[in-house]
């Protein structure tokens, strides 16, 4: 009878009638939360427009109303952030839920798993597709397999339960063929008796989109057919999706810009190289800003940083404020500054140069933290640079140069210590943020969004540039522009 009832609640939460497919999804959750085993887990999986994150927030207003406890979280900020408001309710990231900052922890690097203490709480994780659980040499993380931890961290916790929601034609974990987050056989791995339902049943509100159709078309391709040629995408009859030439396209971002604003706008490409041309043309045709680095910049950090935000709380436990996780959570301090976290400029002073390289501190906010404030010394030499981050040569010479300030420092030790101390070398490394790869767009969605491709034969055609291009599709909500097209891959300039 409780599921019953829940059943109904989720449902009719929904606001329109439910597919098939929802329907049995709401039916599997329902069987999943009166399970009698207390290591029980389910899968969600659902491709664009099947109304997956439609029916998870269901859910978390039904639960809602019957004050039933839950967690939400999801991998990125951006994503915990569109999560959130999708639901109706706070979503974190999972790395600022399960982890703690190592005590005594010389180089502000070490996190260790946090304690669960929650009793009869539902962990509902969104963008599962995203969750790792290789570890890419950065263990500052617990284990650093995110996978493993999220699970030790759950079941922890008296009779909590995890729900993983996701979507298998995205891109999965760079290092990773699939997306073991969603794999039932990886979850059930851990112990868990697991649940599955899978949403393919396109919602009647996408038919009649030229994204959804032409990104089911691509998952297809992934997940059902054999590829035998390069995806040939539909534009006639749909007002949501179109070519742009590069003649049309400086005024055309700058009408995206005017209309949604330059942080629900964004270009996806298939490289750093490609992004870095964007974001040049971008600044200087589209914007107008000459100097390196202007207030109202969009940036994305591209090196986890731990530095930063810990000099906050030192700061604020100086001033005597609390620092605690739940206050830093009031406050929207993230326990540190994520690759892929955007900020925006609001202040640039002290530019300067020093150890080879150039710097300056920069006072930004964090959108995808409450628009948090802070203040870091900042490198300027990634912002153009081609590598993702600085590269491994570069990080040598600075942290030789670094060193060497304090050679006047006897003890090797003490100067390593100083060094992991210093503002310089804990410098935050950003790129602009206007255009980006793929995987830095994913888990985040935009109004607007423009893809390049780039050049494409069909001896190029693989899994993963199907997996990139659904996730291309799909990061769009209104209107998806498709730069320089080719007609080959146009199935309306087909004889």
């Amino acid at each position: 009878m409780i599921g019953d009832e829940l059943k109904r609640m989720i449902l009719g939460a929904m606001g329109f009638s439910p597919t098939a497919d929802q329907e049995r999804a709401a039916e599997v959750f329902c069987s999943f939360m009166t399970d009698r085993p207390d290591r029980a887990a389910m899968i969600m999986r659902g491709s664009a427009g099947t109304g997956k994150t439609t029916l998870a927030a269901a859910i978390v207003r039904a639960l809602a109303s019957l004050g039933w406890r839950m967690v939400l979280l999801a991998p990125t900020g951006r994503a915990a952030k569109v999560f959130a408001l999708n639901a109706g309710h706070p979503a974190y990231t999972i790395h600022r839920r399960i982890y703690r900052q190592r005590a005594l922890s010389a180089d502000m690097t070490g996190f260790s798993l946090n304690h669960n203490g929650y009793a009869d709480t539902l962990f509902i994780v969104d963008e599962a597709s995203m969750i790792s659980n290789m570890s890419l040499g950065e263990a500052a993380f617990g284990s650093g397999c995110l996978l493993d931890d999220l699970v030790e961290y759950v079941y922890s916790g008296r009779n909590c339960r995890l729900m993983l929601v996701g979507d298998r034609a995205q891109l999965p974990p760079v290092g990773e063929d699939e997306s073991p987050a969603l794999l039932a056989g990886a979850v059930g791995a851990y112990g868990l008796a697991v649940r599955e339902a899978d949403l393919d049943e396109v919602v009647r509100q996408g038919e009649g989109s030229g994204i959804l159709t032409n990104a089911t078309m691509i998952r297809r391709m992934i997940t059902h057919d054999a590829p035998t040629g390069l995806p040939m995408i539909r534009f006639k009859g749909f007002a949501d999706i179109c070519v742009v030439t590069g003649d049309e396209l400086i005024e055309t971002l700058a009408s995206s810009y005017s209309r949604v604003g330059i942080d629900e706008t964004t270009v996806i490409t298939r490289s750093n190289k490609r992004a870095n041309i964007y974001n040049r043309g971008i600044r200087g045709m589209v914007l107008g800003r000459e100097e390196e680095l202007c207030t109202g910049d969009i940036l994305m950090v591209v090196k986890n940083n731990y530095y930063w935000t810990e000099m906050e709380r030192e700061a604020a436990k100086a001033a005597g404020e609390p620092t605690a996780q739940a206050d830093d959570d009031a406050a929207g301090l993230p326990s540190f500054i994520a690759n892929g976290d955007r900020a925006i400029v609001r202040r640039v002073r002290r530019c300067r140069s020093l150890y080879g390289f150039r710097f300056a501190d920069v006072t930004m906010t964090l959108p995808d933290y409450d628009d948090y404030e802070l203040t870091a010394t900042t490198l300027l030499d990634t912002l153009g640079s081609d590598a993702p981050a600085l590269t491994r040569e570069q990080h040598e010479l600075l942290f030789n140069a670094v060193m060497d300030d304090y050679a006047d420092t006897p003890l090797k030790a003490d100067r390593l210590r100083q060094m992991k101390q210093d503002g310089h070398y804990n410098a935050l490394q950003v790129k602009y943020a206007y255009a980006v790869t793929c995987h830095k767009a994913q888990g985040g969605q935009w109004a607007h969004v423009y893809v390049d491709q780039g050049y494409m034969t069909d001896d190029m055609l693989t899994p993963d540039y199907l997996h990139w291009l659904y996730t291309a599709f799909t990061r769009a909500t209104e209107r998806l522009f498709l730069v320089n097209w080719p007609r080959t891959q146009n199935a309306d300039a087909q004889p």
